[in-house]
């Protein structure tokens, strides 16, 4: 049997589409998550300098949960921050920005995931040269950029041109993460696409193809743990959908996705 650490998302500052809890009782949330056999979360962070990390490493260690990554593009709504921007001020924050989510990530093993921090729009070179500052600022913490379907990003849609930035930084800590609700609209084939990401594949978000909990829409999940299978994945998956058909069904959705995968 298959056995990759399966996550969900809780906020600790702003709320997010992608959770089913409130930043206010985020502790009560890993609670939940710990009860609904998750063995990890992503966490969403807006700002990590606002966070006490000892506090959120205590109530972590006492549910039994990892810390599998942090999710960081709330910043880019909410305070506009981006790696593509023509504001050289607005870019530097969002560098600095993205260097205090490695730090705070670094003590757990975390990824960091880039992926509407990147830009909407933006020249591709910005990017690179933004992204080899992150990479360097603390090698061994992963970062994954995340490619975006074409509604919220012209900057990076598909694996490849994910695959083509990561060559270009040349940096062994940034890879992929592959988002099957993305990839459902930008790629030709799924399975190919996360194949193609091989090792460099670090993280993966799980939602199907109008964005509910995976098996509610039309998305074939058996095309995604194919390719996980035989790439060798052994990194996590953390659910990623709006809550919808309903939030329980999202909280309790590990025994049915661990039965899929035998």
């Amino acid at each position: 049997m298959r056995h990759w650490s399966l996550g969900m998302i809780v906020p600790l500052q702003d709320p997010t589409p992608f959770s089913p809890f409130a930043p206010v009782d985020w502790r009560q949330a890993l609670k939940r998550v710990k009860t609904a056999g998750y063995d990890g979360v992503e966490l969403a962070i807006t700002d990590p300098a606002k966070i006490d990390l000892a506090t959120a490493e205590e109530a972590l260690e006492s549910e039994g949960l990892r810390l599998l990554s942090i999710t960081t593009g709330q910043a880019a709504g909410l305070e506009g921050l981006s790696l593509t921007s023509r504001d050289e001020r607005i870019r530097r924050r969002t560098i600095e920005r993205i260097e205090a989510h490695i730090d705070f990530a670094r003590r757990f093993g975390a990824v960091v995931i880039v992926g509407s921090l990147r830009g909407a729009d933006g020249d591709s070179e910005l990017l690179t040269e933004a992204l080899r500052e992150c990479a360097g600022h603390a090698p061994e913490v992963r970062l994954a950029l995340e490619p975006l379907n074409r509604y919220e990003s012209r900057l990076v849609n598909t694996v490849a041109e994910g695959l083509d930035v990561v060559e270009r930084v040349g940096a062994e800590n940034l890879g992929i993460l592959a988002d099957t609700f993305h990839a459902n609209i930008e790629e030709a084939n799924i399975g190919e696409a996360f194949r193609a990401a091989g090792d460099r594949l670090f993280h993966v978000h799980l939602a199907d193809s109008n964005r509910h909990v995976p098996g509610y829409g039309h998305l074939d999940f058996a095309q995604v743990w194919d390719a996980l299978g035989s790439i060798g994945y052994q990194q996590s998956l953390v659910l990623e959908p709006l809550p919808k058909p309903n939030t329980e069904t999202l909280i309790n959705a590990p025994a049915r996705l661990r039965g899929e995968w035998k």
